[in-house]
């Protein structure tokens, strides 16, 4: 009999290594191969054409061999040319006749004609409802399967993912679609660059349904492999559990940096990490086991970072990218709560100042134009090149009486590393008088030509300001945008960017309110920026039961390898007290 193939593609879209065909008993199909032979089991190979007794193929071509691989000569190959229903009627009474296999054989193919949508389908001109709200944009090429649910009408649903004309698999489900790891996984990465389409298929009372296609393009660029953020109740002063914890953005794995259930539930904040390396970093221990661990050169160090006559230890750290200083800011910090206003909490400082803490020395250094009475200078930042420090700073103002007109301008000073000293000159590159509004957390993009910040009516922090958005200043041109594309009608804020330049992460109150998830977005070479898309998860309900918020995303480049037993003996041990500095 003439050799054919079977083709398992529905709407002619070329089909990947393996179709999503389930098992009579509707497994799904796990992540090396989407079919199963009509006993469940997983193919040998990944040629997705398996014998009645999931032996795999003589060839993969679609030959379907019986019993200890002979060719029944009365059904030696099978081509279908018609539908998958179609083909189920005609052959099935020889089918039968050939009873056990045979029977076998009819039974998958009946399941997969009821589970899947064929080509007999009607069109709906618009996107089906999912949540998280995916929607076109640009996904790196390395990042974790986008799962999501279906809040549509449907008994069953078949999701079709596709770069047109060249790769495709199809995840079938009741309304909540898990991607194959691995098959997501090799379609982003072989296809960099292309668009990838997601066609939805839904099952009702009167056939199948097909949706508009959601479209998102693959970056040719990854995203940093891990994410560290830590997790707290959406509240100021009070806590149950927090910790600080790294998330690999590749899977969904999830392993924790810090815990405070190890240090009698003190607070834990700060984090920050020297050129996105986890081997270079530090974060804030607070209360009972106060003082800053930092980790350099296989090393864990606790130090007691106040010097005499500083307003606090250090908060709001960053690491001078040669690794040897981090800038901080020390602060006395309030808090008010409103009684009747949109924004229900006022976190503001009563006074702060910028000092730079010498890892080498041991010591902590400052200078007159940073550090004043006169203003308020927080969130410090340094350049990629390490040759200026970016800070905030507002002419000081009684407080709490007049919170509502403190505004911080962006400012610069130079800085020789060398000598470990400031320039005599400050440039303004955001005024308050100008915007009326005000400026936090600046955040250079690698390359030096970009800062993107916070700015809000009033105040210095802005996670309580609903109205605050993300700005970017083009450090070339000067100009200073509202990042429009990515801000919504919650807080947008604490920002990152990622090794590259091509990605910034950002958390945001924007799905409820009341609790900061983190987003990331594309940015292109010529400063455009794409749609967020919200940090996905192996359940994609899991934001709606998590209590926990977001704080402080921030890209990093592997691993953080120190346990947490590591980080709670030196935490528990006394803290290193400075060296008399400058």
């Amino acid at each position: 009999m003439k050799r054919t193939d079977i083709n398992l593609s529905p709407t002619g879209e070329s089909p990947n290594e393996a179709s999503s065909i389930l098992s009579p008993r509707g497994e799904s199909p796990n992540e090396t191969s989407s079919i199963h032979s009509p006993r469940g089991e997983s193919p040998n190979e990944v040629s997705g054409i398996l014998s009645p007794r999931g032996e795999s193929s003589n060839e993969a071509s679609g030959t379907l061999s019986p019993v200890g691989g002979v060719c029944d000569p009365g059904i030696k190959h099978i081509h279908m040319k018609e539908n998958l229903p179609d083909y189920v009627a005609k052959h099935a009474p020889l089918l039968l006749r050939r009873g056990g296999w045979g029977v076998r054989l009819l039974l998958f193919l009946l399941l997969s004609a009821c589970g899947k949508p064929g080509n007999n389908f009607s069109n709906i001109g618009q996107q089906a409802n999912i949540y998280p709200p995916y929607r076109g944009t640009v996904i790196p090429c390395n990042i974790a399967p986008l799962n999501f649910m279906i809040r549509e009408e449907g008994s069953r649903f078949t999701v079709r993912f596709a770069v047109a004309g060249k790769d495709s698999f199809d995840v079938s489900c009741r309304g909540k679609v898990l991607i194959p790891l691995q098959k997501w996984k090799k379609m982003l990465e072989k296809h960099r660059g292309e668009q990838m389409s997601v066609r939805i298929f839904a099952k009702g009372a009167s056939g199948w349904v097909c949706y508009s296609p959601l479209r998102f393009t693959i970056a040719p660029e990854p995203v940093d492999p891990y994410l560290a953020y830590r997790l707290i109740e959406p509240g100021y002063e009070v806590w149950g559990e927090m910790g600080i914890y790294q998330r690999c953005l590749e899977n969904f794995d999830e392993t924790p940096v810090m815990v405070n259930s190890l240090t009698d539930r003190n607070c834990m904040n700060c984090h920050s990490f020297c050129r996105h390396s986890p081997q270079t970093m530090l974060f804030h221990m607070r209360q009972q086991h106060a003082g800053t661990l930092f980790v350099k050169d296989g090393k864990i160090s606790k130090v007691n970072t106040r010097a005499p006559g500083m307003l606090s230890a250090g908060v709001y750290p960053r690491w001078h990218p040669g690794g040897r200083y981090v800038a901080f800011s020390a602060n006395t910090t309030r808090q008010e709560f409103h009684t009747a206003f949109t924004n229900k909490v006022e976190v503001y400082d009563q006074a702060s100042d910028i000092v730079v803490f010498d890892i080498q020395t041991n010591t902590i250094f400052t200078d007159s134009l940073i550090y004043s009475g006169k203003y308020f200078e927080t969130f410090p930042e340094w350049s990629p090149d390490g040759r200026y420090l970016y800070f905030c700073s507002a002419a000081a103002r009684p407080m709490p009486q007049e919170y509502d007109s403190l505004r911080y301008d962006l400012l610069r000073i130079a800085f020789d590393a060398s000598a470990s000293r400031f320039g005599r000159q400050i440039d303004t590159l955001v005024s308050s008088a100008r915007t009326g509004k005000s400026v936090a957390l600046a955040r250079v993009s690698p390359d030096g030509k970009y800062v993107v910040f916070c700015m809000s009516n009033y105040g210095t922090f802005p996670i309580w300001h609903r109205e605050n958005d993300l700005y970017i200043l083009n450090l070339e041109t000067k100009e200073i945008r509202n990042l429009s594309e990515i801000n919504s009608d919650q807080s947008d804020s604490y920002h990152s960017w990622s090794t590259n330049g091509r990605w910034m992460v950002f958390g945001s109150r924007r799905a409820d309110g009341a609790f900061t998830r983190p987003y990331i977005c594309y940015f292109d070479t010529n400063g455009n920026v794409y749609t967020p898309f919200l940090l996905p998860q192996k359940d994609p309900m899991y934001y709606d039961f998590s209590t926990k918020s977001y704080n402080i995303p921030e890209f990093i480049s592997g691993k953080v390898d120190v346990s947490p037993y590591e980080f709670t003996e030196a935490a528990k041990g006394k803290a290193i007290e400075l060296n008399s500095g400058n």
